[in-house]
């Protein structure tokens, strides 16, 4: 008789167990109701109608310029300015018409550049995202090309100069451009 109640036993203590795990899990908050970055980037609450989006910057080493990345969401009836700021570069403006959203640094956004990036790639940078007297700082993330979806938005260097100057081009006065067809078409 105890070789058929240990199975029976053991079978409703791994029921009890089954049952106390679903239980608990029934407990645990769902993560998707929790607001989050599904990116790259940073998501910046400032207010329930403005935010940034996946917020990131792209820039080929420390001290270098950076293109920004993410959007910025307006979803109040009016046009706001957002300004974000980042430790040791000049602030970047953007304005965001009344129920829209903004998209940075890709095809079809606005062209949005960091003049100098003062950290290095795969590190965080010290930001903060402003807009309609409300402010809220947070870690803006920084990439290079490591990643071939950043490669494509990574900016350019200026050209090295050379050291030997070029000779001026006169540029034409508006007196040389003014009454010949040949001067109106080219510089239409």
């Amino acid at each position: 008789m105890s070789r058929t109640a240990r199975p029976a036993r053991t079978a409703a203590v791994a029921a009890v167990v089954a049952a106390g795990a679903l239980t608990l899990a029934a407990c645990t908050p769902a993560r998707t109701i929790d607001a989050y970055s599904p990116s790259d980037g940073s998501r910046v609450d400032l207010t329930p109608s403005l935010r940034g989006v996946n917020l990131l910057v792209v820039t080929p080493e420390e001290d270098a310029p950076g293109t920004l990345q993410g959007g910025l969401v307006n979803k109040t009836g009016e046009d706001v300015t957002y300004t974000l700021t980042a430790e040791g570069a000049s602030p970047v403006t953007v304005d965001v018409p009344a129920h829209s959203t903004v998209y940075l640094g890709t095809e079809g956004g606005v062209p949005a550049q960091l003049d100098t990036v003062a950290t290095h790639p795969g590190a965080t940078l010290p930001a903060s995202l402003e807009a309609e007297g409300e402010t809220q700082e947070f870690d803006l993330h920084v990439f290079d090309d490591t990643l071939p979806e950043y490669a494509a938005v990574l900016p350019t260097p200026a050209p090295a100069t050379s050291g030997v100057p070029t000779p001026a081009v006169p540029s034409p006065t508006a007196s040389e451009l003014v009454g010949t067809s040949e001067s109106e078409s080219a510089t239409h």
